[in-house]
């Protein structure tokens, strides 16, 4: 880890983000994240003051067509797709799945098979398994029932020729495990299959990277990542070139991220994204925006993180009656997502003492439905899951420790 600013204290860090000012204790952060002071600003103002159609040739339509065009770049430098890809942006990261599902259904040929991953969220689950309605045929990259791991080998025995994706998690929004992307995609384009990767879960917490990885596509939510409720979908170029975009006949087939983006973006969420940069500077110690401010940036959050995760995972662990679902162990390779069930008692109780208390975490299958199931989980009940980023204090595990230990 090579930091090349001055890193801020978290005191320093907290004051950016208003809400943490409130009483609630917000631990249940894969579910969404807090926003800036500058994100919430940027996206006033741009209500109160711009709030026009783009691409008319007048003076302020033409400055918030550029507010909607740097939001793209910022995000295609903040995935280091700059030169490989682009991105569309769209309602949430479940949307564009789902869009990106429908175009592939224009192309799937009867027999072409989908190996979708077990562990992986409904949102690049779902779309795909709608496509044997077009003749694909679904493989299913299974977990191991015991530990919900997704093995690289129970990749490698459903590849085949036929195989033209493989839809997984980067990280399950469930067990905090980081998926080695690389190693799959290398599998994957050996059977010349296409990768679609849902980064929502580690987005947050590690700098994204499509280049290093090779991903053909690579989705994540900004509204995890500190900023506006909208999604983004890095697609390489020859990816895109394979697809028809849903938008309008009259858009040409070339011409994207607009293609794909139909009935257009959030303008005011593309003025937040903007916005986000001033943060990632921040954190960096760096006034400039390039990938160098995003990877510092990110060597924050991981160091900050990096002790939440360590006493929570040793909390579930020694303790007698629950069981950690997901990595036993803290470390470079999982994230601060920690999920974990009661011997005998519901993880909606558990879950309701710490909400009783003003403390925001969650119980149920967090959209990770089938891989419940497939570890003996009752999915409605599912897990007790406790989700921190960087901006948590440790003071705050440590509360939800004393309110939980009596309860379990």
């Amino acid at each position: 880890m090579t930091i090349t600013g001055t890193a801020p204290d978290l005191d320093a860090i907290r004051a950016q983000f208003p809400a943490l000012t409130q009483d609630t204790l917000f631990l249940e952060n894969a579910g969404g994240s807090q926003v800036t002071a500058g994100v919430a600003d940027a996206m006033h103002a741009y209500l109160r003051d711009t709030y026009v159609q783009l691409g008319a040739p007048y003076a302020l339509s033409r400055h918030c067509t550029r507010i909607v065009q740097q939001a793209h770049d910022d995000v295609r430098l903040f995935m280091n797709g700059d030169g490989a890809g682009e991105v569309v942006l769209g309602h949430s990261s479940s949307w564009l799945f789902r869009m990106l599902a429908d175009c592939y259904a224009d192309v799937i040929e009867p027999g072409d098979e989908i190996v979708v991953a077990e562990a992986g969220h409904e949102a690049n689950v779902g779309p795909w398994l709608r496509l044997e309605r077009q003749g694909a045929k679904i493989r299913w990259w299974r977990v191991d029932p015991e530990t919900g791991a997704s093995t690289l080998d129970g990749l490698r025995e459903v590849l085949s020729e036929r195989t033209k994706i493989v839809a997984f998690a980067h990280v399950s929004n469930l067990l905090g495990e980081i998926i080695d992307i690389g190693a799959v995609t290398q599998a994957a384009h050996a059977v010349g299959a296409r990768v679609v990767a849902d980064g929502v879960a580690y987005a947050p917490h590690r700098a994204i990277d499509v280049q290093a990885w090779e991903v053909d596509w690579y989705g994540y939510s900004a509204y995890k990542v500190y900023g506006p409720h909208v999604g983004a979908l890095y697609g390489r170029h020859d990816a895109f070139a394979e697809l028809e975009g849903p938008n309008h006949f009259f858009v040409p087939k070339g011409e994207v991220p607009y293609k794909f983006e139909l009935g257009g973006v959030a303008h005011e969420a593309c003025a937040g994204i903007v916005a986000l940069r001033d943060y990632l500077q921040f954190l960096s110690g760096r006034d400039v925006y390039d990938r160098q401010t995003v990877t510092d940036a990110f060597d924050v959050m991981e160091a900050h993180e990096r002790p939440l995760q360590e006493r929570l995972v040793a909390w579930v662990l020694e303790h007698p009656r629950l069981r950690l679902i997901g990595p036993e162990h803290a470390g470079a390779d999982r994230v601060a997502t920690v999920s974990f069930v009661h011997e005998t008692k519901s993880s909606q109780s558990v879950s309701i003492v710490a909400n009783r208390q003003d403390i925001g975490i969650r119980f149920g299958h967090m959209y990770a439905h089938r891989l419940c199931a497939a570890m003996g989980l009752e999915p409605d009940d599912g897990v007790v899951r406790v989700s921190c980023v960087h901006y948590n204090r440790p003071a705050e595990i440590e509360r939800l420790i004393e309110v939980l230990d009596p309860a379990v």
